[in-house]
């Protein structure tokens, strides 16, 4: 009886141990640096950058290898034919079969990224172009992305009227719209109401969906370098693109701390201070992973003040 005890006392302190191994594993024991010691490390390297061409290339093939941007960024005709199944990255246990009606609303090849060189002007969420904004983000830009629950929340989820939605699209004037359709199977109809609200009104705009093979596979490609979140943030899916086929990269305004560089407070958007869920993203780890690319010149990441300027961004 003794025996058979300290054996099932073993198991247990094994499976126990296992399972501390495995959290480890997953969420390794490393503390994050606080908002000052950040603050102090960016102060600290100045304005000092230099373009490392060896970084560049490294990034854009390693990414190029786990996630091919050129090819899979977007869903199109090419990459997704009628039959495809496409598994939902945020729902791994849904699904989207390709069909006519689907189909029909993919572009035909991803146009976005042919001819890219030099990236920096990508606009997150739907963001505000309004005036008294444009001396600090300017009013131009190629790619702006829109999360459907942007469209549920401020569009009432293009239920009613389309013409707010399509209105408000104007201050972003020819560029492509990217929303994650196919990211979580809740999304995949407030999407496609947008995309038809945008060709109805006959836009210059072009709607772009968000390819989940790529989403999914980026996330891989970060959480083997430290961002250990439930899924990573639009930004740093955008920078992940950008470095797999831009020459070279700036990062404006990512900055997802409490304090700027003066040491006072600040919102975490230009346009409002509503914070991301806690557990959803791991910003903070993505500054670090983002300023170790800029210290090695791979990236180009701007903090602080801007100079005012007429247009751009």
């Amino acid at each position: 009886m003794l025996v058979r005890c300290c054996r099932v006392k073993l198991s247990v302190w094994a499976a126990l141990c296992v399972l501390v191994l495995g959290w480890f594993y997953v969420f390794p024991a490393y503390r994050l640096p606080s908002d000052k010691e950040i603050v102090e490390e960016v102060l600290g390297l100045g304005e000092a950058w230099k373009k490392n061409q060896t970084g560049i290339d490294l990034y854009r093939n390693l990414l190029t290898e786990c996630c091919n941007p050129r090819w899979m960024f977007a869903v199109t005709k090419e990459n997704a034919p009628i039959g495809k199944v496409l598994w939902y990255d945020g729902e791994y246990y849904y699904s989207h079969t390709v069909n006519n009606e689907t189909y029909s609303v993919f572009v035909q090849v991803n146009q976005f990224v042919k001819g890219s060189t030099q990236c920096s002007n990508i606009e997150c969420n739907l963001p505000p172009l309004t005036k008294e904004y444009l001396e600090d983000v300017g009013n131009k830009t190629h790619l702006v992305t829109a999360n459907p629950s942007i469209i549920e929340k401020r569009f009432q989820g293009l239920l009613w009227s389309r013409k707010a939605f399509v209105d408000y699209l104007k201050a972003y004037g020819s560029s492509f719209i990217y929303m994650p359709a196919f990211s979580m199977k809740p999304g995949t109809d407030p999407s496609l109401r947008a995309y038809y609200a945008v060709t109805d009104s006959h836009s210059n705009l072009t709607m772009l969906f968000a390819n989940p093979d790529f989403l999914r596979n980026v996330g891989k490609f970060w959480k083997a370098r430290g961002v250990h979140a439930k899924r990573l943030s639009t930004g740093l899916f955008l920078v992940s693109l950008a470095l797999g086929m831009c020459d070279e990269v700036t990062v404006y305004g990512f900055w997802p701390f409490s304090i700027g560089l003066d040491g006072q407070p600040i919102s975490h958007h230009y346009y409002d201070n509503i914070l991301p869920g806690k557990w959803f993203h791991a910003m903070p780890e993505e500054f670090v992973q983002l300023w170790h690319l800029h210290k090695s010149g791979t990236l180009r990441v701007k903090v602080g003040s801007c100079q005012p300027q007429n247009e751009g961004s």
